[in-house]
């Protein structure tokens, strides 16, 4: 089962997530949310998450307010907070990313499901276009 990841991202209007786009092109499952109260939302429905990226920039809630308010209701959930720069706004969460590199978010998100990751990955090596020419 590929890994499934709850972005948190503001949302611009006509723009899709970047880091989105990127878990998803990395093959994983991804829902989004666009505010914090569409976060905390989301994540009640769906639970069983295998870890949530937020953005640090968030509008209408600080990022350290919605993690608190994340650990309160579900305590083992891995968090990546992603910011520009190099300081975690959120209270030095477990995971964080200092830029908006992908490969950093992804080489981040190995580390939390690691097992997951390399299935998805020697899956994708599997079906490519060159181990079907062989």
């Amino acid at each position: 089962m590929r890994p499934c990841f709850l972005v948190v991202d503001n949302e611009y209007p006509g723009s899709i997530s970047t880091r989105k786009l990127v878990l998803e092109s990395a093959k994983l499952n991804v829902i989004t949310a666009y505010s914090p109260e569409e976060a905390l939302n989301t994540l009640n429905r769906f639970p069983n998450v295998d870890g949530i990226v937020i953005d640090t920039q968030l509008q209408g809630r600080s990022c350290a307010e919605i993690v608190a308010h994340i650990r309160s209701e579900h305590a083992g959930i891995p968090i990546v907070t992603v910011s520009p720069g190099g300081q975690d706004p959120c209270g030095g969460e477990q995971f964080h990313v200092s830029n908006f590199d992908p490969k950093l978010l992804l080489d981040t998100l190995h580390k939390i499901r690691p097992n997951e990751m390399n299935k998805v990955v020697r899956h994708e090596n599997d079906i490519s276009p060159e181990a079907e020419k062989s």
